[in-house]
């Protein structure tokens, strides 16, 4: 052909790179999609797994003792009451409810303020026996809980705690502080200490700098942190049935007194499940609260190690 033809004839249409590559995007779409709905399914599965137990404690407390005693099991509460509730909530509730409140807040308070400092010092400062400080924590972590039940009733003893809700809430923190310390860690040490250093520049002192810039930056590690030493304070049991005595009863010991009724008279089943819904309402209800800033934290600490 010659150069002339060449130039007369029109070029010929090439398909798009874009339409090319995008040919098999049906497919993989509908591959997703399946994929997709496959996972979300399990999702749900898992999920009423876990849900359906709270789901059937709620129920049964709402339901008389008749009707979860008969062999057929009822799975809606039509024709309940709140009787179990007016059964299980007298004056023992309330002393249990505020020793529970007391020992956990101070616990918390006291936690994340020693965790702070910690997990600052070891993330923002170099000095001679970190490495060990660090693994005496992590080796503090290991230690079971049931080993320590001798030398710890004993401390309180000749201390004259046993029994008293500051004795408690100091072996709450005791146990707390080590993992807080390892939680607030990795958020201290995901903020670049160059923020503080450029604030320092413009005129901040070091404490200003990390007050305006890395506290805030902080806060919802702090949060997440608070939530499990929350957690792990308000749903102890063992340590608390070693120190207190029958008077003074956190809320797990209280509700062990209604099982321990299986002695004398057939257990209530019906308040056994009111209470336990009792005790686990603060902690849903701060759940709710904070789970926002929890989430974030969560997410934050994972991708900053």
């Amino acid at each position: 052909m010659s150069a002339s033809a060449q130039l007369a004839s029109p070029p010929r249409p090439t398909r798009p790179a874009a339409t090319r590559a995008s040919a098999p995007a049906p497919k993989r779409r509908r591959r997703g999609s399946a994929a997709t709905w496959g996972w979300s399914i399990l999702a749900i599965l898992v999920a009423l797994i876990w849900v359906f137990p709270v789901y059937w404690m709620v129920n049964s407390s709402l339901l008389s003792s008749a009707t979860l005693e008969s062999f057929t099991p009822t799975f809606l509460p039509f024709g309940g009451s709140f009787a179990n509730y007016r059964g299980v909530v007298d004056g023992s509730f309330f002393g249990a409810l505020g020793i529970s409140v007391a020992v956990t807040l101070i616990a918390v308070f006291f936690c994340l303020l020693f965790a702070f400092l910690a997990s600052v010092a070891i993330s923002r400062f170099r000095f001679r026996g970190r490495t060990t400080f660090v693994l005496a924590i992590l080796i503090i972590q290991m230690l079971p809980a049931e080993g320590l039940f001798i030398a710890q009733y004993k401390m309180m003893s000749e201390l004259g705690l046993l029994s008293n809700v500051f004795g408690l809430s100091l072996l709450y923190i005791a146990a707390v502080v080590p993992f807080t310390v390892w939680m607030l860690r990795g958020f201290v040490t995901g903020v670049p200490v160059e923020l503080e250093e450029a604030a320092m520049v413009d005129g901040l002192s070091r404490t200003q700098a990390f007050m305006r810039i890395t506290l805030p930056l902080l806060a919802p590690g702090l949060v997440a942190s608070g939530v499990f030493a929350f957690l792990q304070c308000w749903n102890e049991f063992t340590v608390a049935l070693v120190i207190m005595n029958a008077e003074n009863q956190t809320l797990p010991l209280w509700l062990r007194g209604f099982v321990q009724q299986s002695s004398s008279r057939a257990i209530d089943w019906g308040e056994v499940m009111a209470a336990s819904t009792i005790v686990a309402i603060p902690v849903i209800v701060f759940f709710v609260i904070v789970q926002g800033r929890m989430t974030s934290g969560l997410v934050a600490g994972a991708v900053k190690g």
